[in-house]
């Protein structure tokens, strides 16, 4: 039997007009699941003037949360382009690394959002070579193994949930899901 008692949360919630009310959500699916929420940003150091030393002691306590946690949820919704938020895709490596399970989930607004060779197409563009290879306006091939995210975000999680939303920042289903899969997974 695998024990999970703590969870860090990653994804782009910080960012959004509402955190702490969509944080708040976040915990209390947590805490009914009987799991603790370990979330970004515990100690407000976003309401904080913005500056390196800030800068610092938020990546210094994210580290110490994924230090504590013992798995991890990461939002990898599509944000602010046609990938997840960087951060959120450095936590689930730095996650990996520590040897915790990470399970996953991206929302989408449409099923053909869910490859990410057809997001990125919408954002860069895409020319078929004479390979039959897909290539972005700088000749760059297009990673395209049929993944709703690169092969390597993909390939750590232990599950990865695709939701299909009107509201791909703020809908929890994926939440949801990844917490009942940890529940079967340490059970």
């Amino acid at each position: 039997m695998r024990s999970i008692r703590s969870l860090y949360l990653a994804g782009p919630q910080p960012w959004l007009p509402d955190p702490a009310r969509h944080m708040g959500l976040q915990r209390a699916l947590c805490d009914a699941a009987g799991l603790i929420a370990l979330l970004p940003d515990e100690g407000g150091l976003l309401a904080q003037e913005p500056s390196e030393i800030v800068a610092r002691q938020i990546y210094a306590a994210r580290m110490a949360a994924m230090r504590q946690a013992d798995a991890g949820v990461i939002d990898l919704t599509p944000w602010r382009g046609p990938s997840a938020d960087p951060g959120a895709a450095f936590e689930a490596g730095v996650l990996s690394g520590l040897v915790k399970p990470v399970f996953a989930y991206m929302n989408i607004t449409v099923d053909d959002d869910a490859d990410l060779a057809t997001r990125l197409s919408g954002y860069v563009g895409v020319e078929i070579g004479e390979d039959g290879e897909a290539y972005d306006q700088d000749g760059c091939r297009i990673e395209d193994f049929g993944l709703p995210e690169t092969l390597m975000l993909w390939a750590e999680a232990r599950r990865l949930f695709i939701v299909v939303t009107d509201d791909p920042l703020r809908d929890l289903t994926g939440l949801q899901l990844c917490l009942e899969a940890i529940r079967q997974y340490a059970g």
